[in-house]
């Protein structure tokens, strides 16, 4: 009696591992499936040129305070951070090649997804789960509207193209920030700093920062559409989405600057 009053926990314990592992192979199925169905929609007429600047707009003015004050303070602290290290050998004026270059490959790209990945990702979750859960999706389709070309294409499409000209205003408050460091405490003109650190910077470091910024752009819409489009459970999926698209985003921007890095340091060598 005791075997068979144990069976049933046996065995639901033995099919709850593979019943996740088989849930986890149909959410990346599902995920390929939807960024499949991006590219082919992307390519095919008609194209919606007013929503996709619209959604451009957007993304960018929404982003642009928070990234110029951060922008600026990273010039500013990152500055005044790295010349107690730069002055104990005497190499103060390697100073603005440092900021240009830790601006330009590293900082500016990761500053920038990174705050649009908490701004507009989870906006983009959060507008996109509220119209699936009021199903203002389900009546576009019926009204032989396409809903994905229509809302998921254009913000994918706006945010990879945002997200790269948002990191060069990035870098370029960095070093508006750090120039006013660098002045107050040495003196330094700008075209004196401005020549330093423009001097160290290689076409190599211009396109690794872009294709990043392009990467990073396509990963923050991407998962803020499939998280609010596919999202569910009434105004607990929305949070949730909006949650999600947050969290996954920034971490797969992690892992895609570890692997970028690790990428274009091949070229360096």
């Amino acid at each position: 009696m005791g075997n068979k009053a144990e069976s049933p926990v046996v065995l639901e314990d033995a099919v709850k591992g593979p019943g996740k592992l088989s849930r986890m192979f149909l959410t990346l199925y599902d995920v390929f499936q939807f960024i499949g169905r991006f590219f082919k929609e992307g390519f095919l007429p008609p194209y919606e040129g007013k929503e996709l600047m619209k959604q451009c707009y957007d993304i960018g003015y929404r982003s642009l305070a928070l990234i110029s004050l951060t922008g600026f303070i990273t010039g500013v602290v990152f500055t005044k951070q790295s010349r107690p290290s730069l002055a104990e050998f005497g190499a103060t004026s390697w100073l603005p090649s440092l900021v240009g270059i830790a601006l330009l490959r590293t900082l500016a790209p990761l500053l920038t997804s990174l705050i649009a990945a908490g701004k507009v990702g989870s906006s983009i979750g959060a507008e996109l789960g509220s119209m699936r859960v009021t199903e203002q999706i389900d009546a576009m389709e019926v009204s032989a509207t396409n809903p994905f070309k229509f809302l998921v294409t254009t913000r994918v499409l706006a945010a990879t193209i945002t997200i790269p000209i948002l990191t060069f205003y990035t870098a370029m408050v960095g070093m508006l920030g750090a120039l006013l460091n660098v002045s107050m405490s040495e003196g330094t003109s700008a075209k004196a700093f401005f020549q330093s650190s423009l001097e160290s910077i290689t076409f190599l470091d211009i396109t690794a920062s872009t294709v990043k910024a392009v990467i990073f752009g396509f990963t923050i819409g991407m998962v803020g559409c499939y998280q609010g489009y596919n999202s569910s459970k009434g105004t607990e999926g929305v949070g949730k989405a909006a949650n999600s698209a947050v969290v996954i985003g920034m971490f797969l921007i992690f892992i895609e600057e570890v692997v970028s890095v690790q990428f274009f340091g091949l070229f360096r060598t």
